[in-house]
């Protein structure tokens, strides 16, 4: 007689098969999400081209969720780099736009084919990007499994995907009352979100989900406030049980995640225990930093897109906010991008608004994603990595993350 349970695990399962008994000795909750059940390990976007093709497929192919970082990713292929490296005004700004819906287009695909049908593979895309909306529709028309879009609340999401109803939207947010915003517009476009991550802005590396850097860790965004609360307002809308919350921010073991989930969330996100992955789309370089970093080497300031954000202290970094109060208040709209891009929407440096970041932001995480230490802007979230400063495998990472007291051998 046939096993009906395990006949629905197999129909229905996206979990690299040698994981699968991980995942149950660990006693976690798979994350059922689409219609498939996956690891509950979301593996968070980060950019510029340090979660890509390599990181993304490999994740997915374990059977978690990779995501693909959108912004600016024409730096990953030589051909589209070069088409770019000169170009100037309005012609060239056009040039890098479908540059980069291109590279996108070529991740996205490779991505899928490392998968080999397992996981789920997302792109992240930041509402704050100039090309949101391109970003977001070149995903869509290339098949991907899932939208993650943070950086501001993406009230318009559900419109710009209302002909892929199969796609899992996913907003990143940090409180409650996000939550509930999200949740009332999109019931307006009949969209449920396929999850949603609930970032602390206290540990998350990156763009942070805060007023200001003086709220970053107020009590208010700590998990054990934010999950019930965000579990109630699904219950109010009546889809706590097929809305699953993905926590963010700060975890790095096993233990964060099963204590995640005895919270109420049903899958943990991290970013930087996979940016120093192997598989990493970034430079060997960029790995050692994040991984070598100390929590005395973490910095948190204004970016030039306005938010909140935490880097790992380097020589740059240190000399720009020594200086950042006299750029500010020298701040002035520029006649154009200095990059000739627009990458944001809303830019402290090109616009002059001398009340945020005063650096561009795409040249900054460009040099830090080819590895050039004393340059480059390095986002990492807090606390100490699952490998400590060594590099090891997604497989390995994964496999430390499912089980309590997992032996791995030796890194060779």
């Amino acid at each position: 007689m046939v096993d009906a349970k395990a006949t629905l695990h197999d129909q229905h399962s996206h979990i690299l098969p040698s994981l699968q008994p991980l995942l149950e000795q660990g006693a976690l909750t798979p994350l059922k999400i689409g219609g498939r059940t996956l690891l509950p390990i979301v593996q968070g976007g980060m950019g510029v081209g340090v979660s890509a093709h390599s990181l993304a497929g490999t994740v997915a192919s374990c059977g978690g969720i990779g995501t693909i970082a959108s912004v600016d990713l024409r730096h990953l292929h030589t051909d589209l780099a070069e088409q770019t490296r000169r170009v100037r005004g309005e012609e060239g700004k056009a040039l890098i736009e479908a540059a980069n819906q291109e590279a996108l287009r070529r991740e996205i695909r490779v991505a899928k084919e490392l998968a080999q049908g397992r996981g789920m593979i997302a792109v992240n895309v930041m509402k704050a990007l100039s090309a949101y909306q391109d970003y977001v529709t070149t995903a869509l028309q290339e098949g991907v499994d899932a939208l993650v879009v943070g950086a501001g609340l993406p009230l318009d999401l559900p419109d710009l995907a209302a002909d892929y109803p199969n796609v899992a939207l996913i907003p990143i947010l940090s409180d409650a009352r996000g939550v509930k915003i999200i949740m009332k517009k999109w019931a307006r476009a009949k969209r449920l979100p396929g999850a949603i991550v609930i970032e602390h802005p206290g540990y998350a590396g990156g763009h942070l989900g805060a007023a200001s850097v003086g709220d970053l860790h107020d009590a208010r965004f700590d998990f054990e406030t934010v999950i019930p609360e965000t579990r109630a307002v699904l219950r109010e809308f009546g889809v706590e049980a097929t809305v699953p919350i993905i926590a963010a921010g700060g975890i790095r073991s096993y233990d964060d995640i099963r204590r995640m989930q005895s919270l109420g969330a049903a899958a943990a996100q991290l970013g930087t225990a996979f940016a120093v992955t192997a598989e990493g789309d970034a430079s060997p370089a960029f790995k050692e930093i994040l991984a070598g970093a100390r929590e005395e080497d973490m910095v948190e300031f204004v970016s030039v897109a306005g938010l909140p954000a935490r880097a790992v202290k380097t020589p740059w970094l240190t000399h720009y906010m020594e200086k950042v109060e006299k750029l500010q208040a020298r701040a002035k709209e520029k006649a154009q991008c200095i990059k000739y891009f627009d990458c944001l929407a809303h830019c402290g440096l090109r616009d002059g608004n001398g009340k945020v970041g005063q650096f561009c932001i795409d040249h900054q995480l460009t040099l830090a994603y080819k590895g050039e230490g004393n340059k480059g802007l390095f986002f990492r979230g807090v606390g100490d990595l699952p490998f400590g400063n060594q590099i090891r495998s997604v497989k390995d990472l994964m496999s430390t993350l499912l089980m309590a007291n997992v032996t791995l051998s030796p890194q060779t």
